[in-house]
């Protein structure tokens, strides 16, 4: 397929805003959806790039325009396909900057969704695979359709099903990966590969086919079909093997629904003010935990506004990589992502180590993780949520537009824990400490305030804050003594430096 063969169908409606007969004829060798401004790393050569331009604002200029369209050039994208639905139409900055890198760029309305470009370049692909000779049928034999059915109903583990699906071609190595690079099965003789090796394979694998399971599943735990070896398997045997494993998806889905509600139940008891034993323990077992414990409180929370189903759906896909660690994910009625996980001290750096991974999955979406301390008991999980919540307020201030991990262990600077402190208790926290030196509005006042840190910074070295300040000595005396009046404290006492200390940190 062809760059000029998108421009032919007239279902996707693509208009072409630049792009020569050169860059026209173009080869297509598959399709990366990414808001990424800088997305090299993921691509390969001779995909087409689509972008909704989110990375991009008009006051932006063409500064960020040049470097991606320069990452789309350096790592031999085919062509830019640019929605038109984020900026009303596709900026004329990014058409220019496309004719003078000699990429083809074509306009996306908003009616045309993303996913129906992918498709349509997918299965081009597969038409093409098709036409070339082989000597297998391009079909699932009708017994083993039959019996894949039969396994679909009976509940059969995705690894069952692709054994069989693929048993009369020789069982090629093929494996379920998620976008994390987490393998939900493979066939039997496919080596194991970690999840780092899982992700190298979706995003480039030049000798494999990719293929979406189709479902309703979340950016995060979407699976996908790959092919070791593309020309080892008909591409319509692997359609329909998909298709398996879809609706085995469907069916699993329909039962993690009722895992959620009883883990749902879970969170509500351990959120309680009072602890019901009895009812704890039968919870903990009704969603597959033992007991005896340890346990960890953990939240998750995506942005502040927005649906925290992408939090939950986020935290299951990190937690599913330590398949010996179980755990049990719901979510109280106001929304609040909670997961109970069994496990040891090691739980947070885990996370920690995977976090960013997953928030890859939808870079635009910011992600939040806080892990409550280990408690052996269950009468103690309470306690181990109140660190969870005050550990994930810490997370989102530390990194409030990016992936944030935070755990109440790890609390051991006055920073740390201030960090958990709700924005609007800093706020005034630090108007109240500060008084007249937190008016941003007066030059005086910023100058003073910029005296007391270096003065707190320096342990109250009159010698050392004057150094640094390039001041006389003289001169930090009477701003230190301007600021005790302002104040009201008495920087010569370690519990009002403290307090400065502290409000200064609220800003």
């Amino acid at each position: 397929m062809h760059v000029e063969d998108l421009l032919r169908l007239e279902s996707l409606d693509l208009e072409l805003l630049w792009g020569e007969e050169q860059q026209l004829l173009r080869e297509i060798t598959g399709v990366t959806a990414t808001d990424l401004e800088d997305p090299t790393r993921f691509l390969r050569p001779g995909e087409v790039v689509l972008s909704g331009l989110v990375w991009w604002a008009p006051e932006k200029g063409s500064e960020k325009i040049s470097r991606f369209v320069s990452a789309l050039v350096t790592a031999g994208a085919a062509a830019l396909l640019a929605g038109e639905e984020t900026h009303g139409s596709v900026p004329e900055e990014l058409t220019r900057s496309c004719r003078e890198n000699g990429i083809a760029l074509l306009a996306v309305p908003s009616r045309t969704n993303f996913r129906a470009i992918t498709e349509a370049v997918y299965l081009r692909q597969w038409g093409d695979l098709s036409r070339r000779p082989t000597s297998h049928r391009h079909a699932l034999p009708d017994n083993v359709r039959s019996e894949l059915s039969d396994l679909v109903r009976a509940g059969a583990e995705p690894d069952v099903l692709l054994d069989r699906a693929l048993a009369h071609v020789g069982t090629p190595d093929c494996y379920v990966l998620t976008p994390t690079g987490r393998t939900v099965a493979r066939t039997p003789g496919a080596p194991e590969i970690p999840a780092q090796r899982g992700r190298d394979l979706l995003r480039r694998a030049p000798d494999g086919l990719t293929l979406l399971i189709d479902t309703d599943s979340s950016p995060y735990d979407s699976w996908h079909l790959h092919l070791a070896d593309a020309a080892a398997v008909p591409p319509r045997l692997l359609h329909e093997t998909a298709d398996v494993l879809a609706g085995h998806r469907y069916g699993r889905d329909r039962a993690r629904n009722e895992i959620r509600r009883r883990a749902g139940e879970l969170i509500r008891l351990v959120d309680a003010p009072a602890t019901d034993l009895p009812a704890l323990n039968g919870a903990l077992t009704a969603c597959g935990l033992s007991p005896d414990g340890p346990f960890h409180v953990i939240g998750a929370a995506a942005r502040a506004d927005g649906d925290q189903a992408a939090a939950a759906d986020a935290l299951a896909e990190a937690l599913r990589h330590t398949p010996d660690r179980p755990f049990a994910l719901g979510r109280l009625p106001h929304g609040e992502v909670l997961a109970v996980v069994q496990g040891g001290s090691e739980v947070a750096l885990k996370l920690r180590d995977l976090w960013r991974v997953v928030q890859a999955c939808e870079p635009l979406v910011p992600l939040h993780v806080g892990v409550g301390a280990q408690v052996d008991t269950p009468d103690r999980l309470n306690s181990s949520l109140t660190g969870a919540r005050y550990a994930l307020a810490a997370a989102r201030t530390r990194e409030p537009e990016g992936a944030g991990v935070a755990a109440v262990d790890e609390l051991g600077t006055l920073e740390g824990l201030l960090a958990g402190i709700p924005d609007d208790v800093r706020t005034i926290y630090h108007h109240k400490v500060l008084g007249p030196l937190a008016d941003d509005a007066h030059t005086s006042s910023q100058m003073l305030r910029e005296t007391l840190e270096s003065f707190l910074a320096h342990n109250g070295s009159w010698a050392r804050t004057a150094a640094s300040l390039h001041l006389h000595v003289n001169t930090v005396h009477y701003r230190i003594q301007r600021i005790e009046v302002l104040t009201g404290r008495d920087l010569s006492r370690l519990e009002h430096k403290l307090d400065m200390y502290a409000a200064l940190r609220c800003r």
